[in-house]
């Protein structure tokens, strides 16, 4: 029997964080317990914690209360502002978390330099509201925060910015041997000079079934969406120069279509100066309410063909999985057995039928 190889210690911390990086939802604790019986070594049993658990709760994006009820926090890298250092923008509050303990043991105020500018917290704000609605409706153990990830110096119209929207909702009944999460993280390119947003997605799913063996899911999707604001706001936007303009507003329709309207100049100078004053990037509650619009129509979409998918697994998938017919190429004919002699023999040594 070749001899047994003794692991050198970086090779068992590599095996411990595997383990720990892979546990399921609300699990990591559980398997780390186990690991330090199984390593008994409390030296790389505290390596592998403290480089495990930082990736695990930031990918597993997990809420933590904020002492004194200072509210929620999400560990996500998105809000990571320093080591253990975490922003929660809807209370301009960092909290300083405990990463292996997986609590939050201190908050402190947020600088203005962390914060974005006035103008980009507008629309930061009003997609806060909107998504919080949102996730209340429709994750009742969910979290959400908005982050803005790009730009936040912005002061006005005429710059790109960026946010990012994170949504967390767990489901954990280890008592009933199943633990389950929902992850999307969401992003948000206000791009000023196309006026488009660009919405980019990325979804996952998680749940772990153990009563009577070990059952895992793990299900990703990423889709995309833009809106187009640009010809929709020019056209109200020249609907409100005539109308300021005290002209028929139905006029509008002919710029539109690029038909000759014969104005004096003084008054095409001023629809000009009305219209370049009124075309910006829409308001942060009408794109608020089209981006959360956006994000409920996928995650729906993508939570109604997970169910179509796994309900036919019984009737579809498990039976594609099962020989369509045996080495012989031919169905045995349970209905008429009896036309095998081994199955004569076996009545006859046992007497069957007398």
């Amino acid at each position: 029997m070749a001899e047994e190889v003794e692991l050198s210690p970086k090779q068992k911390k590599e095996i411990a964080k595997w383990f720990l990086l892979n546990s399921p939802a609300g699990e990591i604790q559980y398997v780390a317990k186990d690991l330090r019986l199984v390593l008994n070594d409390n030296e790389v049993y505290d390596e592998a914690v403290s480089e495990s658990f930082p990736i695990y709760n930031k990918s597993h994006m997990i809420c933590l209360q904020m002492p004194a009820g200072a509210g929620d926090v999400l560990v996500t890298s998105f809000g990571e502002l320093g080591e253990n250092e975490y922003l929660d923008p809807r209370t301009a509050q960092v909290a300083i978390v405990d990463h292996v303990k997986q609590v939050c043991t201190e908050v402190r105020p947020a600088t203005d330099e962390e914060l974005p500018s006035a103008y980009v917290e507008e629309f930061r704000s009003a997609l806060d509201v909107e998504i919080l609605k949102y996730a209340g409706e429709a994750y009742p153990k969910g979290v959400c925060s908005v982050y803005c990830t790009k730009g936040k110096e912005v002061e006005g119209p005429g710059f790109n910015f960026e946010l990012v929207v994170v949504i967390s909702a767990c489901r954990l009944s280890p008592q009933n041997f199943c633990n389950g999460s929902w992850r999307s993280v969401w992003t948000i390119e206000f791009q000023d000079e196309a006026q488009v947003l660009e919405v980019k997605g990325k979804l996952q799913v998680g749940a772990h079934y153990f009563e009577e063996g070990n059952v895992q899911l793990d299900a990703k999707h990423e889709c995309g969406d833009s809106t187009l604001f640009q010809a929709i706001y020019e056209l109200l936007a020249k609907y409100m120069a005539f109308n300021l303009l005290g002209l028929d507003a139905n006029k509008v329709v002919g710029i539109a279509i690029g038909r000759t309207i014969l104005l004096d100049f003084s008054a095409m100078l001023l629809i000009s100066i009305l219209y370049m004053k009124l075309i910006v990037i829409p308001s942060p509650d009408d794109s608020a309410i089209s981006i959360s619009n956006i994000l409920r129509h996928h995650e729906t979409e993508y939570l109604a063909s997970l169910e179509v998918s796994y309900s036919n697994l019984p009737d579809n998938t498990f039976k594609d999985l099962r020989r369509k017919l045996p080495v012989t190429r031919t169905l045995f004919p349970w209905h008429n057995t009896s036309q095998f002699s081994l199955t004569r023999e076996i009545t006859k040594e046992l007497g069957i039928g007398k």
